[in-house]
C-alpha cells in the first residue's frame, strides 16, 4: 500500500473518526484516501481553525485530536493551534505533508521547517524519513501525546513518501517503548512523600488546595471530592482547573489570580499551608510568588518535574499522578478534619466580600448577571468555550461549573480565535449542547469558521458579548496608560445578526436585563444553531480582584 494509506491504515488502529484539515498538494495523498475509511474529514476555513478544533474535540473525548495542513504556509498555520495546545496539555496530533524528500533544504515551493519552527512547543515531533516508518511513528505519536503530560506531536511527511508503495510491515502488537520516554511508574507517586503531605496537612492550621489545569486533565474529580468532603479543606482553583470541583459546594472559593475573585485570593493568601495540585502557578496565578513562598509552606503535586519548582519552589515536591496521590492521601487521612476556626475564617470573607449583580435595566446588559442566567438556563451537561478577554474572565467567574472537561478556553497562551472553533470540534464529538462565548473582537479572528458549521451542520449556540472595543485591551488603557484608549475601537464591524442570516443560521440582539430571559429562551428553542448577541457597556470592567464597577469614559 502507498504511505498514504498506511497513515490512513494506522490512523484507525488509533480510533481516529474524524481529522479536520486543509488541502494542499503535500497532504493530498492523505485526504485522497479518507473516502471508504472511517475516518471523517472535515474541511474547515483556515488551518488554525483545525488545530482548535481537534483542541476542542480532544478536551470533550480526552484523546488526541488529529488535524493536518499541506507544507509551508498550510503547516506554520497550524502553529498557533498548536502552541495553545502544548500550553494547556491537550493531547493533538498534527499531521503535516512536506516537499519532495529530494527538495529538503532546497528552498522549494512551499517548503518550510515546521519540525525546527515548533519543537519548543510539541511534545515531540517527526520528520519521516522512511515511509515504512510511518505505522511506528504514528502510533508513538498517540502514546506520547496522551500519557504522561499530554500534549502535541507533529509528523511532517513528504509527499513522495504518501504516494510511494510500501509492503505494510504487519508486526506483532507491542506495548510502544521509546527511549527517553518512560512515563514515571504509570503515574504512581512515591509512598514516602505523599506520607510527608500527609503529616503536613495535619500540622497545618490554615491549610488550602489549589486545584490546577492537571486535576482536570487526570480525571481526579472524584478523589479530589471525596478528599475535601471527609477533610473540610478549602479548594480554590486556576482557570483550568474550574470544574474539579462544583461552583457552589461550600468548600470552593473560587479562581485566583489577576482575574480571580477577591475571596478566592484572599483565602489563598491567609493559609499556612498550599497543596498546589497540577499547576504551573504561573504569573496569571501568582504574582507574587516570592511572596507567597515567605508566608505559606508549599506542597507541589504534579505528573510532570519540569513543572515542579518553575515558578513557586515547594518545600514538598511530589511527582505523580494526582489521581494517585489523593487516592493515597484518602486513605491516610480520613479521620482527619481541618481546624474549625480555619473554616469559619474563609466563610466570613465569603459572606463579607459576595457580591450580588445587578439585574436592573440600565440600557445595557450586566455581563456577568447574564452569565449566571445563561448557566441556570444551560444546565450542568453543556460544554462552554470562550474566547479570550473579558468573556473569558466573566465566564470563569460566574458561570457554574459542576463537572471537568465542560470549560474549553486558552487559559495558558490566551489566544483570540480560540472559542469558536474549539467549539465546533466540542459539537462534533459530543451530543450535547456546546455554548461558545466570545467577545465582538475576538469573534472577527474566526468568523469564517461559520462556513465549517454550515457545511458539515454542526450546532453550536453561539453568544457574542459586544461592547465595540477589545473590553481588555482597553481596561488595561485605564490602568495603566492613563485612560489613552487606542487601537481599541471596534469600527467598521459587521451587523453579526445580519452575517448569521448571510449564513442561513438565527439570531437575535438584546440590549436590557429584562431581555436575557427572551433571549436565552431563543438560543435553546431547538438544537440547531443560534447566535445571540448581548449588548455590553464598553466601560464596563471585568470585576474579579480589580474591585471595579466602573471604567471612565473618554475623557473624564
Amino acid at each position: 500500500m502507498t504511505g498514504a494509506e498506511m497513515v490512513v491504515k494506522t490512523l484507525e488502529e488509533n480510533g481516529v473518526t474524524t481529522v479536520f484539515g486543509y488541502p494542499g498538494a503535500a497532504n493530498c495523498p492523505i485526504i485522497d484516501k479518507f473516502p471508504g475509511s472511517s475516518i471523517k474529514h472535515i474541511l474547515v476555513r483556515n488551518e488554525q481553525g483545525a488545530a482548535h478544533m481537534a483542541s476542542g474535540f480532544a478536551r470533550v473525548t480526552k484523546k488526541p485530536g488529529v488535524c493536518t495542513a499541506t507544507s509551508g504556509p498550510g503547516a506554520t498555520n497550524l502553529i498557533t493551534g498548536i502552541a495553545t495546545a502544548y500550553m494547556d496539555s491537550v493531547p493533538m496530533i498534527a499531521i503535516t505533508g512536506q516537499v519532495k524528500s529530494s527538495l529538503l533544504g532546497r528552498d522549494a515551493f512551499q517548503e518550510v521547517d515546521i519540525t525546527g519552527a515548533t519543537h519548543p512547543f510539541t511534545k515531540h515531533n517527526y520528520l519521516v524519513r522512511d515511509g515504512l516508518d510511518l505505522p511506528r511513528i504514528i502510533n508513538e505519536a498517540f502514546y506520547i501525546a496522551s500519557t504522561g503530560r499530554p500534549g502535541p506531536v507533529l509528523i511532517d511527511i513528504p509527499m513522495d513518501l504518501l504516494k510511494t508503495e510500501y509492503d505494510y510491515p504487519e508486526e506483532e502488537k507491542k506495548p510502544i517503548s521509546i527511549r527517553g520516554y518512560k512515563p514515571i511508574g504509570m503515574g504512581k507517586a512515591h509512598e514516602m512523600q505523599v506520607k510527608k503531605v500527609a503529616e503536613a496537612i495535619k500540622l497545618a492550621k490554615k491549610p488550602v488546595i489549589l486545584a490546577g489545569g492537571g486535576t482536570v486533565i487526570s480525571d481526579a474529580t472524584k478523589e479530589l471530592r471525596t478528599f475535601v468532603k471527609s477533610t473540610g479543606i478549602p479548594v480554590v482553583s486556576t482557570m483550568t482547573g474550574i470544574g474539579a470541583i462544583a461552583k457552589e459546594h461550600d468548600s470552593y472559593f473560587g479562581m485566583i489570580g489577576s482575574h480571580g475573585i477577591k475571596i478566592a485570593n484572599m483565602t489563598l493568601n491567609h493559609s499556612d499551608l498550599l497543596v498546589i495540585l497540577g499547576s504551573r502557578l504561573g504569573d496569571r496565578s501568582v504574582a507574587n510568588a516570592a511572596g507567597l513562598e515567605s508566608r505559606t509552606k508549599i506542597i507541589h503535586i504534579d505528573i510532570d518535574p519540569a513543572e515542579i519548582g518553575k515558578n513557586v519552589i515547594p518545600d514538598i515536591p511530589v511527582v505523580g499522578d494526582i489521581k494517585d496521590v489523593l487516592k493515597q492521601l484518602n486513605k491516610l487521612l480520613s479521620d482527619y478534619k481541618v481546624p474549625e476556626e480555619w473554616t469559619e475564617y474563609v466563610n466570613k470573607i465569603r459572606s463579607d466580600w459576595s457580591i450580588t449583580e445587578s439585574s436592573e435595566d440600565n440600557g445595557f446588559v450586566n455581563p456577568r448577571y447574564f452569565i449566571e442566567c445563561l448557566s441556570k438556563k444551560a444546565g450542568s451537561d453543556a460544554y462552554v468555550s470562550t474566547e479570550v478577554g473579558q468573556n473569558q474572565i466573566w465566564v470563569s467567574n460566574h458561570y457554574n461549573f459542576a463537572e471537568p472537561h465542560h470549560f474549553i478556553t486558552s487559559a495558558g497562551f490566551g489566544t483570540m480565535g480560540y472559542g469558536l472553533p474549539a467549539a465546533i470540534g466540542a459539537s462534533v464529538a459530543t451530543k450535547d449542547t456546546v455554548i461558545a462565548v466570545m467577545g465582538d473582537g475576538s469573534f472577527q479572528m474566526d468568523l469564517p469558521e461559520l462556513g465549517t458549521m454550515c457545511q458539515w451542520d454542526i450546532p453550536v449556540k453561539m453568544i457574542i458579548l459586544q461592547n465595540h472595543r477589545l473590553g481588555m485591551v482597553h481596561e488595561h488603557q485605564f490602568l495603566l496608560y492613563k485612560a489613552n484608549y487606542q487601537a481599541v475601537h471596534l469600527d467598521g464591524s459587521p451587523d453579526f445578526c445580519k452575517l448569521a442570516e448571510a449564513y442561513g443560521i438565527p439570531s437575535m440582539k438584546i440590549a436590557e436585563n429584562s431581555e436575557i430571559e427572551k433571549g436565552l429562551d431563543a438560543l435553546f428553542a431547538d438544537d440547531k444553531s443560534f447566535m445571540l448577541v448581548v449588548e455590553v457597556d464598553p466601560y464596563e470592567p471585568t470585576g474579579g480582584s480589580l474591585n471595579m464597577h466602573c471604567l471612565p469614559k473618554e475623557g473624564e
